[in-house]
């Protein structure tokens, strides 16, 4: 796997992901490491929604990562729905320095399965490890043991030192990749499998499916005169 900067390359695939935690997790840091490489000691709140892109290389396919990134505050909390819509991984992010941010991750992880597809990808990331020996309030066991209880990856980061940023996200993005490849393989295999006459009678029923609504739709629209 490798991370390719050239936009202009037509992608096989566009991956949409979120930064899921607390306020001040470090999120934003994450990201802009991530797709920029640059950490900003001074980083303010988000407020609404950000993103960024980029591209690496899985195998033979060039994959285009949008990642999200919004406010952890609750204030900002109303665009939930539309925020997680599309998304194929998440990072589950919180701060080692601080218990809080820890033990609200079962929200965060309530909100990714109602708001996510089922089988979202979501990678627990342990973030500021470079604080460990001074102010570390979670233990690294603690995270290792959320992760195996819930069917997590898990990871400790330091946006601000760079360790273990790229892995993380390139950790989701393989899963995901992984994820896609293998549903593409199975529609492919049934596909093959199903014999031609059952083919047939699933696209005349589609198009009988769709005729009906169009026919639906035309009679509300009269009805509304």
């Amino acid at each position: 796997m490798s991370m390719d900067d050239s936009f202009d390359e037509e992608c096989d695939y566009l991956f949409k992901s979120v930064l899921v935690g607390d306020s001040a997790v470090g999120k934003s840091n994450l990201l802009s490491r991530f797709a920029r490489d640059q950490f900003q000691f001074d980083s303010k709140p988000t407020i609404g929604v950000e993103f960024a892109y980029k591209n690496i290389r899985v195998g033979d396919k060039l994959i285009k990562a949008q990642i999200w990134d919004t406010a952890g505050q609750e204030r900002f909390r109303a665009i939930t729905s539309s925020y997680y819509r599309g998304a194929l991984g998440a990072l589950l992010v919180y701060d080692i320095t601080r218990r809080t941010t820890f033990e609200n991750l079962r929200k965060w992880l309530h909100e990714l399965r109602e708001y996510g597809n089922s089988d979202m990808v979501i990678v627990l990331v342990g973030n500021k490890s470079d604080l460990s020996n001074s102010s570390r309030q979670v233990n690294i066991e603690d995270g290792q043991s959320l992760a195996q209880v819930e069917g997590l990856s898990f990871l400790e980061t330091s946006a601000m030192e760079n360790l273990n940023v790229e892995e993380a996200f390139l950790q989701m993005i393989n899963k995901i990749h992984e994820v896609v490849s293998q549903k593409s393989l199975e529609a492919k295999l049934n596909e093959v499998t199903t014999p031609k006459s059952l083919q047939q009678g699933k696209k005349l029923e589609i198009i009988n499916m769709m005729n009906s609504e169009v026919t639906a739709t035309k009679q509300n629209v009269n009805c509304c005169y």
